[in-house]
């Protein structure tokens, strides 16, 4: 029996817009000297701005929509939506669909617009997997007939993702479904052993792909190629530390002005916080992320229905994994990896199905035992 729709979580709806918020005054910061230049290829210091504007109406319009949109009749539609993931994941290794952008192929070209696929995929795998694991309940302790369908279907879109490639992308997904698990009440033994083949996997993608080598050897000694594979995280580094306590101010970055720090407006735009709005600017928008967190998960744990419990609890693990792995890369805490910041960094695809998973929470949130 359904329960009585009420009115959203006010708290976490607040929060995605104040995020929102920070994240357009950072691009048009962060980007219109580079953007504004008259020799380069915009000459428009709004160029990313309007862009960036243009994608926070549509996907504020998304998410409204889904914020009303009864999350129940997501249910009808998981076998499309597994098949659609797939087949977008494909599509996109494939040349003349595929774009191919500084030698990664993650985005589909539909001429009038193009799109990341993978963004919409992890909605699509989690929806699905949310479904699964509350048809499977007490059986979700069984590895073959519990586990292993959501196991093969992580994998499977992992792998695929990771040929584009995309390695952060792939890892927070998978990470997402073995929280997912780890909820629905799977086996402490069948996690563990997950963990480890998780880590053995990362490992292996990152030894045998001589880039992906290069960072995580400048992860760990980022000065022993400072002009090369550490300059990434050097500069990020340095741009935080020169923000101090309260930061520059807007637009007085000079690693962002200077172009020393790389991808400022995308997934180095917590370093440009840090710079500018220094140590407590960035400590807001950590804590911000971590209030989302919180009311995301307290609407998992509230709601009374299994489907709806671990749909919200998998679209907040991506959304806040997300954040803090890019948080994690921008502090040297983890190896660079291009993923984006939720709700902050530019980029219409990211920021429309963000906001598109925000809404499904929402709308849950209306269905909890709170209203």
């Amino acid at each position: 029996m359904r329960m009585r729709r009420g009115a959203p979580d006010f708290i976490l709806f607040l929060t995605v817009l104040i995020l929102l918020s920070i994240g357009l005054v950072m691009v048009f910061s962060a980007s219109a000297y580079f953007a504004g230049d008259p020799e380069g290829p915009f000459n428009d210091p709004f160029h990313f701005f309007k862009r960036q504007l243009l994608g926070a109406l549509l996907g504020i319009g998304v998410m409204i929509f889904m914020m009303n949109y009864d999350y129940h009749n997501l249910k009808k539609w998981v076998g499309l939506m597994l098949a659609a993931a797939l087949v977008m994941l494909v599509m996109v290794l494939i040349p003349g669909i595929g774009m191919s952008v500084l030698g990664a192929r993650r985005w589909i070209d539909l001429g009038f617009i193009s799109f990341q696929p993978s963004e919409l995929v992890k909605i699509f795998i989690i929806t699905f997997t949310a479904y699964g694991l509350a048809q499977k309940k007490e059986r979700i302790q069984n590895l073959g007939t519990g586990l292993m369908p959501f196991l093969i279907v992580a994998g499977l879109a992992g792998m695929l993702i990771l040929a584009q490639p995309d390695l952060g992308t792939a890892a927070t997904l998978c990470g997402t479904i073995f929280i997912m698990l780890f909820v629905a009440g799977a086996r402490g033994g069948h996690l563990t052993a997950l963990a480890g083949l998780g880590a053995a996997g990362v490992a292996a993608a990152i030894y045998f792909e001589p880039y992906r080598m290069r960072r995580f050897t400048a992860f760990l000694d980022p000065e022993a190629d400072p002009t090369g594979s550490g300059w990434n995280i050097l500069n990020a580094l340095m741009s935080l530390a020169s923000g101090g306590l309260l930061g520059m101010g807007l637009g007085q970055g000079r690693h962002s002005k200077f172009l020393f720090l790389p991808e400022r407006h995308t997934d180095f735009i917590f370093a440009a916080i840090g710079e500018e709005l220094g140590f407590i600017g960035g400590c807001l928008v950590i804590l911000l992320f971590i209030l989302l967190a919180w009311r995301g998960f307290r609407v998992a744990i509230t709601c009374q229905d299994t489907f709806g419990s671990l749909l919200a609890a998998g679209l907040v693990s991506g959304i806040v994994l997300q954040a803090f792995v890019n948080i994690g890369v921008v502090t040297g805490s983890l190896p660079v990896t291009g993923i984006t910041l939720p709700f902050i960094s530019f980029g219409s695809t990211s920021l429309i199905f963000s906001l598109m998973g925000m809404g499904v929470i929402l709308n849950i949130s209306r269905y909890s035992s709170r209203n």
